[in-house]
């Protein structure tokens, strides 16, 4: 989360300063894991920020919700700001954010239209409006953007992101060739700006299955009891967010989304550690029942809930910490044929995360290793806490599918699960946009339009005797 100051404008410089003071107060609430008092407090300073018209503070207190996927409360708050200062392309930028994770996506490309005319050396304004709907033949920015890729980037991720924009909408219109290879350079360009060794978090995947063993899941873990979370993991672009979609659509669940409250649990029972291998062996060993209640804590206090989603695809890598720490907690795993899997990563620009996404090699790699973590996962873990659907049965069967999953979880039939495009929930995933509509298959098996050029990820996943089909 940001911690940028907001700069004193008309406010007076002694309450511009307490704002600030408040703002790293917030911030230090959300890295503690204190999300109730962080929200109740963000709320204080967007009242104030309103009343004193401070439109830089209230920017900063929408990114923040954003952060914490508080997407109505940040759309509110960038509303204020932009009426304050409504030609500022930063401002605009962060409004459409809000307005695509409340799936007003024909504001959000009215929105990107007028920051791209502001500023149209915006990357990330290019890239997230290709990503709103699908580009046709008759409307498309293509000319526009190849024309915007000729001059030369104010950044290297501007650059890249013209890059993702261009491709995606050359894959629109069919135009497969040149979309991979426009794809290819952008995902190097973004691949030599990282520092990262897939070998690293192959380790870690291996050492994760070493420390939570059968061993481990044999002795007796003091949990937390709560059946209210549930865990919806797998990689990204597999589905996660289609099947947080299908059942945050029923009455009874609510889906935190990609939440961080795990991850900073997790951080503060292993304490200040070294590597990531030191943070496994002491989690291996730390007060589970204190961290699932500190989890639990972070839960909004709604009785009529019955469970609430977590939907971090990444969290597959801490299952042996759920199972011991919330003992009465489900899981739901997501699985795509893995050629499809890889390509719907690989097209696309994740930001901060998923840094073995932007090279073939290490895709194929990072996938073996989820692959082989998963399949230890199914050994140990205790009987009925893992689900387990296919992303190609869902979308071919989908009433079908969707009944079992709702009986493994013990949720009655609501026909409000199989129309899931119209959940008015917030969403702000990579598949923000798609989860607006019902279920399409166009992307099943999309990966053989790029057979020739993926060749290498199919050769990497053959060799271990994994079926490509």
């Amino acid at each position: 989360m940001s911690t940028a100051q907001p700069p004193v404008n008309s406010v007076n410089a002694g309450a511009a300063l307490a704002r600030i003071d408040a703002l790293q107060r917030i911030d230090a609430l959300q890295r503690s894991g204190a999300a109730q008092e962080c929200r109740a407090a963000l709320d204080d300073l967007a009242v104030s920020a309103a009343q004193d018209n401070d439109d830089t503070l209230l920017q900063e207190i929408a990114r923040r919700n954003i952060a914490l996927g508080r997407h109505i409360e940040a759309e509110r708050c960038s509303a204020i700001a932009l009426a304050l200062r409504p030609d500022d392309a930063a401002f605009l930028y962060n409004h459409a954010t809000a307005l695509i994770a409340l799936g007003r996506m024909d504001e959000a490309e009215a929105t990107l239209d007028r920051v791209i005319a502001l500023d149209p050396a915006d990357g990330d304004a290019w890239y997230n409006r290709a990503t709103l709907r699908r580009q046709t033949p008759q409307r498309n920015h293509i000319a526009a953007v190849r024309a915007q890729l000729s001059k030369p980037p104010r950044t290297q991720g501007d650059a890249i992101a013209l890059h993702y924009a261009l491709a995606k909408e050359l894959e629109d219109i069919d135009d497969f060739t040149a979309s991979f290879a426009v794809l290819q350079a952008g995902a190097a360009l973004r691949r030599r700006a990282l520092s990262y060794c897939v070998e690293d978090d192959l380790e870690t995947m291996q050492m994760i299955a070493q420390v939570f063993d059968a061993g481990f899941f044999s002795a007796a873990h003091a949990g937390h009891a709560d059946a209210r979370p549930l865990f919806i993991v797998g990689l990204p672009r597999s589905g996660t967010t289609l099947v947080d979609r299908v059942l945050s659509s029923h009455s009874a669940v609510v889906s935190r989304g990609e939440a961080s409250d795990l991850v900073m649990a997790i951080v503060h029972a292993t304490g200040g550690v070294a590597s990531k291998r030191e943070r496994v062996r002491r989690a291996a060993r730390i007060d589970f029942a204190a961290l699932g209640a500190r989890y639990c804590a972070a839960l909004p206090r709604d009785t009529q809930v019955a469970r609430w989603i977590d939907k971090t695809p990444n969290h597959f890598l801490y299952l042996g910490i759920v199972a011991a720490a919330l003992p009465e907690a489900r899981i739901v795993h997501v699985r795509r044929r893995p050629m499809d899997a890889c390509y719907a990563m690989y097209k696309t620009l994740f930001r901060m995360a998923y840094p073995f996404s932007y090279d073939l090699e290490d895709l194929g790699r990072y996938w073996l290793g989820y692959d082989a973590l998963m399949a230890h996962w199914r050994r140990v873990l205790p009987p009925d806490r893992l689900v387990e659907i296919d992303y190609e049965e869902l979308v071919e069967n989908q009433e079908t599918t969707t009944r079992r999953l709702l009986g493994a979880l013990d949720l009655d039939w609501q026909d409000a699960c199989l129309h899931f495009e119209r959940n008015e929930e917030p969403s702000l995933t990579a598949s923000a946009a798609q989860v607006r509509q019902p279920i399409y298959r166009s992307s099943v098996g999309l990966w053989r339009r790029y057979a020739t050029q993926l060749e290498p990820l199919a050769r990497r996943l053959r060799g271990t005797g994994v079926r490509i089909d």
